[in-house]
């Protein structure tokens, strides 16, 4: 299969992810639920979409939050971001928690994360015997915080 061409299955009431604008790098995933569901603060949460997949082989589909959501309700994905896989067959479900200290009442079909597509490289790993062996560089060993905050 081309790798800009994917092969989508829909099996909820919703349309097809879409991106909102002609700039959007995500298509927005909906909550396939027939009635409304109170999330409560802290809980975790598998939300289904409705949405099964076939990913050409070198290409990956990440899940986001969605920036509003996020800031406006406290609304996450639990793992950050979600990888679907290219073989992978199975429904979209979202791992979701509420950040916040109020619940938040999702909606059927209500746009709740992002997906976006991204080929990706496989490696084969040179192993060594020190870390001595790697390259020096200019940031060398500077971990968290090594640029300032």
């Amino acid at each position: 299969m081309e790798k800009g061409l994917v092969k989508i299955f829909n099996a909820s009431e919703s349309p097809l992810p879409e991106y909102q604008t002609p700039g959007s790098a995500g298509l927005d995933l909906r909550a396939n639920i027939t009635e409304s569901l109170v999330m409560l603060p802290h809980r975790i949460y598998q939300i289904p979409t409705g949405i099964y997949l076939e990913i050409p082989l070198g290409v990956e589909a990440q899940i986001r939050a969605r920036s509003g959501l996020a800031l406006k309700n406290g609304l996450s994905l639990v793992n950050g971001i979600g990888t679907i896989d290219s073989d992978y067959r199975g429904e979209i479900k979202l791992i979701m928690i509420i950040l916040l200290d109020r619940p938040y009442q999702l909606q059927p079909g209500e746009r709740i994360a992002q997906m976006i597509f991204s080929e990706y490289l496989k490696v084969d790993f040179i192993e060594v015997n020190s870390a001595a062996e790697l390259s020096e560089s200019n940031r060398g060993t500077g971990g968290f915080g090594h640029s300032g905050k």
